[in-house]
C-alpha cells in the first residue's frame, strides 16, 4: 500500500465517520429543513409542506403493503448492561469504554439500559407500541466468554427467554449475530486481523442456531462491517481503537468471510430461517458533477463505502477499482485465498439496509456538506437518500428482499415536568424517510420491513449517553422508561399501516 493510498484511506475514514467537518445545526433548524427538502416527489413550496413543518403527525396518506413489518432495533452492548452477570466474558467494548479518554464522559455499557434484567418490561413496551418485528443482537461474550468452546447455558437461556417472549407477544424476532462486541480474548490473539477468528465466529453461529433454531425466523450475520473497519481500524474512535490502514481492509475481508461462513453454517442445519448481512450504505454523489475528475472520485468513494461489501456478497468479487487503489501488496489483496469469495457470496435470503446519511464527494476525494446535520455532526438529514440507496440496490443487485434495520437520529430529548418527552424533530425525520421508503416500494423495491433506530435510548458507543436515539426515553439513574411523542406517533403509524 502506497503512502498516498494510506493517507487517502485515513482521510476517507475520517470523513465517512463524521460525514463532514462541520458542527450540528440546532434541532429546530434541522427539523424544519427536513421538511424543506424535496421529498417523495412533493412540491416543496406547497401548502402541504408548510403543514408538514408545523404538524409532523399529520398523515401523508401513504399506505404500506399489507403485512409490512413495522419494527425497532437495538444492540446487545448498547442496552443489556449486566456486564459481569451469568458468565459473560469481556468484550472489546468493555475494554475500550473502560480506557480513559475513549468515551465521552467516561461512560461505559456496564449497566446501559439494564435490559438484561428488565427485558420483560421492555417486551411489554414493544407490544404496546404494536411492533411486528424486533431486531436485536446476541452478545458473543455472553455465549462464549473467551470466544471459543462450549456455549454458556445461562447466556443462551437469556436469549431463549427473550425470543419466547417476543413470539408470545406476536413480535417476530430478527437476531443479529455480531454487533461489534468481539470477545476480548479473541482480540488478544489478533482479532479480525486473524483469519482464524472468522472460523471461530462460524462455530459461535452454529451454537446459536442449534440453541434457538426455528424460533428466530430471520438471522443477520455481521452488523456494519464497514464501521468496524473505518471507525475501529482507521479512525480509531471505536473499539479496538486502532489507526492501522494496512490492517483495516484485511479486517474487512475477514468480516465478509465470517458472514459467508455463518450463512453456510445455517444452511447446514437444514433450517427454514432466512439469513443475510446488515450493511450501512451511504449514497455517494459528486459535489460538482461538472468538475474534472468528480465522477471518478465519487465512484471510488462509493467503492469503499458500498461496493466493497455489496459486490463481494452478491457478485462474488471485490470491486476492481478498490483493489487497484489498495495496491497488490495490501494485506487485504494478499489475504484473499482461493474459495474465499465463493464462501462470501453464498446465497442469502435478504439484505438488511441501514441508512443514515449521504456523502458528497469532491474531485480530490474529500467531502462537503449539503444538508443540515443532526446532533450527530456526521449525519446529514437527506430523506431522498433513502429512496436512492434502496432503488440503487435493487437496480444493481437484483430483486433480493430488503429490510431497513436502522434509520433514525438523535435529538436533545428532555423529560418535561408533566412526564412527557416532546421529540417533534424525530417525528419529522422518520415521517419523511418513511415517505421516501414508500416511494421506493411504489417503484418496485421489494422492501419488507422497517426498523427505527432505536427502540430506546442507549449507550451510543464513543458518545456514551450524550446522544438519545430512542423512541423510549430512559432515565438512566432510575431506569424509568417513558415513551416519547415519537413513540405515540409510531404506534399510530403501525396500527394504520399508513404514514
Amino acid at each position: 500500500m502506497s503512502v498516498l493510498t494510506r493517507r487517502h484511506l485515513l482521510r476517507r475514514a475520517t470523513l465517512s465517520a463524521s460525514a463532514v467537518p462541520a458542527g450540528p445545526l440546532s434541532t429546530s433548524t434541522a427539523a424544519a429543513d427536513v421538511a424543506d427538502a424535496p421529498l417523495a416527489g412533493r412540491d416543496a413550496d406547497s401548502e402541504a409542506d408548510d403543514e408538514r413543518r408545523t404538524a409532523p403527525e399529520t398523515q401523508l396518506g401513504l399506505r404500506f403493503p399489507d403485512g409490512f413489518g413495522w419494527g425497532a432495533a437495538t444492540s446487545a452492548y448498547q442496552i443489556e448492561g449486566a456486564a459481569k452477570d451469568d458468565g459473560r466474558g469481556e468484550s472489546v467494548w468493555d475494554t475500550f469504554s473502560h480506557t480513559p479518554g475513549r468515551v465521552r464522559g467516561g461512560d461505559t455499557g456496564d449497566i446501559a439500559a439494564d435490559h438484561y434484567h428488565r427485558y420483560v418490561e421492555d417486551l411489554d413496551l414493544m407490544k404496546d407500541l404494536g411492533l411486528r418485528t424486533y431486531r436485536f443482537s446476541i452478545s458473543w461474550p455472553r455465549i462464549q466468554a473467551d470466544g471459543t468452546g462450549a456455549p454458556n447455558q445461562r447466556g443462551l437461556d437469556f436469549y431463549r427467554r427473550l425470543v419466547d417472549g417476543l413470539n408470545d407477544r406476536g413480535i417476530a424476532p430478527m437476531a443479529t449475530l455480531f454487533h461489534w462486541d468481539l470477545p476480548q480474548s479473541l482480540q488478544d490473539v489478533g482479532g479480525w486481523e486473524s483469519r482464524d477468528v472468522a472460523y471461530r465466529f462460524a462455530d459461535y453461529a452454529e451454537a446459536i442456531f442449534e440453541a434457538l433454531g426455528a424460533s428466530v425466523p430471520v438471522w443477520l450475520t455481521i452488523n456494519e462491517p464497514k464501521t468496524v473497519v473505518q471507525n475501529g481500524y482507521l479512525q480509531g474512535h471505536h473499539a479496538p481503537g486502532l489507526r492501522e490502514p494496512d490492517a483495516a481492509y484485511l479486517v474487512a475481508h475477514h468480516l465478509q468471510l465470517a458472514h459467508g461462513l455463518a450463512v453456510r453454517a445455517l444452511r447446514a442445519t437444514g433450517s427454514d430461517s432466512r439469513i443475510g448481512p446488515a450493511l450501512n450504505l451511504h449514497p455517494c454523489y459528486p459535489a460538482d458533477d461538472t468538475a474534472p475528475g468528480a465522477l471518478e472520485a465519487t465512484r471510488l468513494y462509493d467503492g469503499y463505502e458500498n461496493r466493497l461489501y455489496l459486490d463481494s456478497i452478491f457478485k462474488g468479487a471485490y470491486p476492481a477499482d478498490v483493489l487497484a487503489d489498495l495496491g497488490p501488496e495490501s494485506r487485504m489483496v494478499r489475504g484473499v485465498r482461493d474459495g474465499d469469495l465463493a464462501i462470501i457470496s453464498s446465497p442469502v435470503d435478504l439484505l438488511a439496509v441501514q441508512y443514515y446519511t449521504p456523502i458528497y464527494v469532491t474531485p480530490d476525494g474529500g467531502t462537503v456538506r449539503r444538508w443540515p446535520t443532526s446532533e450527530a455532526g456526521w449525519q446529514q438529514i437527506f430523506p431522498d437518500g433513502m429512496y436512492d440507496i434502496l432503488t440503487r440496490v435493487t437496480r444493481d443487485y437484483g430483486d433480493v428482499p430488503l429490510t431497513v434495520t436502522e434509520n433514525g437520529l438523535p435529538t436533545p430529548d428532555r423529560l418535561d415536568g408533566d412526564g412527557t418527552v416532546d421529540d417533534v424533530g424525530r417525528i419529522a425525520f422518520l415521517r419523511e424517510h418513511l415517505a421516501a421508503a414508500h416511494r421506493a416500494i411504489s417503484d418496485g423495491v421489494p422492501l419488507e420491513s422497517y426498523h427505527v433506530w432505536s427502540l430506546m435510548d442507549n449507550f451510543e458507543w464513543n458518545e456514551g449517553y450524550e446522544q438519545r436515539w430512542g423512541l423510549i426515553y430512559i432515565d438512566f439513574p432510575t431506569q424509568r422508561r417513558v415513551p416519547k411523542r415519537s413513540a405515540h406517533w409510531y404506534r399510530r403509524v403501525i396500527a394504520d399501516n399508513t404514514v
